[in-house]
């Protein structure tokens, strides 16, 4: 699949016809809303786990120096925490081209800390897709981390910026605190 997924996004048609929709963020979207929203709620979905898996051309790297991101990996049993905003579907021209890099909506169950549950949309990259870098020690992701930067900035400030968003939601993630202790050893 190509490093642009724009296209293939505009044809879903799950939620045409909706005048608001539930967009569920895992990563930057925690800590970094740059479009307008009705409510944010703080949420998780279940089966899968949060990994710096993909590759980051356009924001946190460039194409010859990518940076990594999270998406998110199938794990039963598992449960991510994140957070959920309601959105209207105007909202998805940029979010599809934010998230283009690989991206792909996705519908899925999102599960609100404060109770109860609705269909919304998650936004995955696939190992299917031309960004996707995969498994790595995570030793080894934080040097990637520590020496990117792209367009959106230093990769290290997603990485530390999420690592925060999640504690102050009270949230563990050990793949992502375990990343950003490895990254004091290359600062």
């Amino acid at each position: 699949m190509s490093h642009n997924t724009i296209a293939i996004n505009q044809q879903m048609d799950k939620f045409d016809g909706h005048h608001q929709v539930w967009l569920f963020g895992y990563g930057s979207l925690i800590f970094k809303a740059d479009f307008p929203f009705i409510e944010r709620r703080p949420a998780s979905i279940s089966g899968w786990t949060r990994r710096f898996w993909q590759g980051s051309h356009d924001h946190r790297g460039t194409a010859e120096a990518p940076g990594r991101v999270v998406t998110l990996a199938p794990e039963p049993g598992a449960v991510c925490a994140g957070m959920a905003y309601l959105v209207t579907p105007e909202e998805f021209a940029h979010l599809d081209h934010r998230e283009k890099n690989g991206y792909l909506r996705l519908a899925i169950e999102i599960s609100f800390d404060e109770g109860g549950s609705e269909e919304g949309l998650v936004y995955i990259a696939t190992e299917d897709n031309a960004a996707f870098l995969g498994e790595a020690p995570e030793r080894d992701i934080a040097r990637q981390i520590a020496t990117s930067a792209g367009p959106s900035g230093r990769n290290r400030d997603y990485l530390v910026g999420l690592a925060e968003a999640l504690r102050a939601l009270g949230k563990d993630d050990e793949h992502v605190f375990a990343i950003e202790r490895h990254l004091a050893d290359f600062e």
